[in-house]
């Protein structure tokens, strides 16, 4: 396994756009923790944590995100059409192929699978051992897939024998380990994304009695290996809620944009937040 060399510096800085409370009157609404935006920035798709992937239209006043409207919703299914029920339908993250593949992560019992639109089933990706000795509610919060269709994800908890965060890759026909990325104090990764601009996002979260902390980094991979790592964003304990899921995009005057959504764990004390910020180039 390579490592690269990588070294995280904290002069390129996000900048606050809008932070919206979202609601919603259905009993399945919460849990949101992986979302993928649109190119104009205007519709979504969005996974919760208990099977229901989703889509939403997004309504901006200016820079500022005005409302939000459900536009369909689905269970995601096991491949024989059944409900996946506790553990087994933990869903946690989501990348779409430029085909338009959906591909969700699971950390209850730890997989990845193609997500089928027509019937909802789902098919699961070949997988190692090394996946089965994940730990419980702490692997796959993060996918995401690059312009070559090849899939990227890390355990939230469980790091390498020298202490880094572990990089797995889905070549199609297999998975690899192919580098490994600095870990950073109590951050844990949550969400990962590929931006317009081809580089590779870590969305990061550290749980605290103050509440949460959200960190946002980025690495260039155009030669195999993680390089000019750089610290995005990081935010105070409170500052957001739970951001779990991430999407970069390019907005109509061509600013980087991250959007990030927070899972309220179906907990009155939290919220769905749909969080916003511009990113340096």
């Amino acid at each position: 396994m390579l490592t690269g060399s990588v070294v995280a510096v904290d002069t390129a800085k996000a900048t606050f756009l809008s932070s919206y409370s979202w609601h919603h009157t259905s009993p399945w609404f919460g849990g949101l923790s992986a979302l993928e935006m649109s190119e104009n920035g205007r519709d979504m798709t969005l996974l919760n944590d208990r099977g229901i992937i989703l889509t939403a239209r997004v309504s901006r006043n200016g820079a500022t995100v005005s409302n939000i409207d459900i536009t369909s919703s689905a269970r995601v299914l096991s491949s024989k059409g059944e409900t996946l029920r506790g553990v087994a339908g933990d869903s946690e993250g989501m990348a779409i192929s430029k085909d338009g593949s959906v591909y969700i992560s699971f950390e209850g019992i730890h997989r990845i699978a193609r997500y089928n639109r027509g019937d909802n089933t789902t098919n699961v990706l070949l997988h190692p051992d090394a996946f089965k000795q994940m730990a419980g509610n702490g692997s796959f919060e993060s996918l995401a897939i690059d312009d070559s269709g090849r899939l990227y994800t890390m355990p939230e908890k469980g790091l390498t024998a020298d202490g880094r965060i572990p990089v797995y890759r889905w070549s199609g026909r297999a998975w690899s380990q192919p580098f490994s990325l600095p870990k950073s104090g109590k951050f844990l990764p949550v969400g990962a994304d590929f931006g317009p601009d081809g580089r590779f996002y870590l969305l990061e979260r550290a749980a605290g009695f103050l509440g949460f902390r959200t960190q946002l980094r980025r690495w260039d991979l155009s030669s195999g290996m993680p390089e000019d790592g750089t610290i995005l964003l990081r935010t105070r304990s409170g500052t957001h809620d739970n951001l779990e899921g991430v999407s970069i995009w390019r907005d109509a005057a061509g600013q980087l944009r991250a959007t990030m959504v927070a899972d309220d764990n179906f907990l009155i004390i939290q919220q769905t937040e749909l969080v916003e910020y511009t990113l340096p180039d």
